[in-house]
């Protein structure tokens, strides 16, 4: 049983928005001595905050270790119990739901995972991996189960004749192709794509990028995209989150986020974008220090001990949530008023 949050308020459902996360937290339990006590917690989701827009792509950055993908995985319920906070998936809290409705609201709910290979079963054939959930859930006639894998594979840019293959047999591309079919052959609302192209070359990156865009064009799809390449978060999203250590420090529209990043860690990451111009000289950040640890957090602002505009406050007092402009906020004394 987790301890009541004080400080915690929840949210009423807006229709406007397919996802709604208040306040979500997710710590995992450090053990130690002889009988495995709990000597502390490590915070990797720690107070995160955002509404996400049916139809639209929100860009998550950060560092590794940041909390990112504990992020995803919590909002879809793959991690456990969460420690706090709220999750609103059309209306309804998805940590209220019982074993029965969940399995329901899965289907609603996808992820493609970063590592295409270690995600796919060796085991089974391509179209037993795609259309194994599929049957499960009854979503087709048995009768038209073939038919409907193939048109799944059609829509993924994969050919009829690939269900008889098994993973090892494609190449990265065309794994992250079958785990894209694999996912979207539920008929989800809302994906979470876990740095699905990451793995990938240059060229192949672009052709998943684009296969995704058209598939959220096609099926009116809601993305979570998280990634560390900046110049692909631009590209696919509508808003965008810069995330430290569980805490997201800005948020606003992809536009408003790379014209007039806020944060002197989101300026910091910026600065790391590669500039297409061998004369053009880059003024690059340089964080000083590591990361802390997520299990004992710097107290006040998390960012103050890799911050080069670090105030007094900063130390001891930790920043609140400020709208600097309509639809942009940030997390920083700065802006304090």
């Amino acid at each position: 049983m987790q301890p009541i949050d004080k400080n915690f308020t929840p949210v009423e459902y807006d229709p406007q928005y397919i996802l709604m996360v208040n306040q979500l937290k997710k710590y995992f339990p450090i053990k130690g001595g002889m009988v495995g006590k709990t000597v502390g917690q490590v915070k990797a989701v720690d107070g995160v905050t955002f509404n996400l827009k049916r139809g639209t792509t929100m860009g998550l950055v950060g560092e590794s270790g940041c909390g990112k993908t504990t992020t995803g995985r919590t909002i879809l319920r793959l991690s456990g119990e969460k420690t706090g906070g709220q999750v609103l998936f059309n209306g309804k809290e998805v940590y209220d739901l019982s074993t029965k409705e969940m399995r329901k609201m899965r289907t609603k709910m996808q992820i493609i995972f970063q590592d295409p290979f270690s995600s796919l079963s060796p085991r089974l054939p391509v179209g037993e991996i795609i259309g194994e959930a599929v049957r499960e859930h009854n979503l087709v006639p048995k009768a038209e189960l073939n038919d409907y894998i193939d048109q799944v594979m059609d829509n993924c840019g994969l050919q009829p004749f690939h269900k008889d293959r098994y993973p090892h047999e494609f190449s990265g591309g065309q794994r992250q192709r079958i785990c894209i079919a694999r996912a979207l052959a539920l008929n989800p609302e809302f994906v979470v794509c876990d740095e699905p192209v990451s793995a990938l070359d240059v060229s192949i990156q672009a052709q998943i990028i684009n296969l995704l865009k058209e598939l959220q064009e096609k099926y009116n799809l809601t993305y979570l995209f998280i990634s560390h390449d900046l110049s692909v978060v631009e590209y696919i999203s509508d808003t965008v989150g810069v995330m430290y250590l569980g805490n997201l420090v800005e948020y606003g529209t992809t536009e408003d986020i790379f014209r007039n990043p806020l944060h002197p860690y989101t300026e910091a990451l910026f600065s790391a974008i590669p500039i297409p111009d061998p004369e053009a000289k880059m003024n690059r950040i340089v964080l000083e220090g590591s990361i802390p640890s997520p299990a004992n957090p710097p107290e006040g602002c998390k960012f103050h001990t890799r911050c080069a505009h670090c105030m007094e406050r900063c130390k001891h007092e930790a920043p609140v949530q400020k709208e600097v402009e309509p639809g942009h906020y940030v997390v920083c004394h700065l802006y304090d008023k």
